[in-house]
């Protein structure tokens, strides 16, 4: 009888915590619209650059819709991530991920419907897929090449970003931990399916900074890299409240605060209110 009473209060006890942890985690966020959410989080005192904290954009795939742009398939040149929100009247844009050479091509595979901007699949384990082709499906996915075949992603759907994998689902690390460090934009996936986008201008590794990010209650389950140091951009103007975050400091490239402009980037991943 005893025994039962203890297990009934510790059962209360659980959920009442459990309560509690979510209302906490609630009051973190800042809802701006239905469906769309911000959040700062103080990760880092007195950092040597950058502010300390990560700005994290909740997006709910229900209300918002992502899209691809490219400078190559619009045919006009490079912008930066404000001028891309304002041409194309986004909520918000993102890098896409790293570009290569040519400053029009990602790293990874990516299309958007009928355009391809890279066709070749490379070893990065992460794929974002968006605009499911049947429309029962998860309108917004972060896969893992090592667990889905990478042409069953493509045929389910009509948006794929190929990048460097960050976190693994569900929640796993997968960066051994290294010197380098830098400025970063991730996109990623929480539990409920919701889009993130993630910017921290103080530069952290990558193994710190997933670290930093499974640490938060943001209920991340997994993550990919889109850029790091002075490209690194994240643009938002929404019902009367802006955030405008680039990344300065890179290891071996710009060992520095010093950035304070946004670079122009060739492709972005932008939000559209539905």
């Amino acid at each position: 009888m005893v025994s039962a009473f203890f297990s009934i209060l510790l059962s209360i006890i659980l959920v009442s915590s459990q309560s509690v942890a979510q209302s906490q985690a609630d009051t973190i966020w800042q809802q701006i619209d239905e469906g769309l959410h911000i959040a700062s989080f103080s990760v880092q005192e007195n950092p040597l650059t950058g502010d300390g904290r990560i700005q994290i954009i909740r997006i709910n795939p229900a209300n918002y819709q992502l899209t691809i742009l490219s400078a190559a398939n619009a045919q006009h040149g490079n912008l930066t991530a404000d001028a891309w929100c304002k041409k194309y009247q986004l909520v918000a844009a993102i890098n896409a991920g790293m570009f290569q050479t040519d400053y029009q091509s990602n790293v990874g595979y990516m299309k958007h419907y009928a355009y391809v901007n890279n066709g070749r699949k490379n070893a990065y384990q992460s794929v974002a897929a968006f605009n499911p082709v049947d429309s029962s499906d998860a309108a917004f996915r972060i896969f893992d090449l090592d667990t889905v075949p990478f042409t069953e992603i493509t045929a389910a759907y009509q948006s794929v970003i190929q990048n460097l994998r960050l976190i693994k689902r569900p929640g796993e690390n997968r960066w051994s931990r290294q010197e380098k460090r830098w400025s970063e934009a991730a996109l990623g996936e929480d539990e409920q399916g919701n889009i993130l986008l993630i910017f921290s201008r103080t530069p952290f590794s990558m193994h710190e900074f997933n670290k930093i990010l499974l640490g938060l209650p943001i209920n991340l389950q997994c993550a990919q890299h889109l850029e790091g140091g002075p490209e690194a951009s994240l643009y938002f103007s929404h019902q009367n409240v802006e955030i405008s975050e680039m990344g300065s400091y890179e290891t071996g490239f710009n060992e520095s605060d010093n950035n304070r402009h946004f670079w122009k980037l060739p492709n972005v991943i932008g939000v559209l209110k539905k």
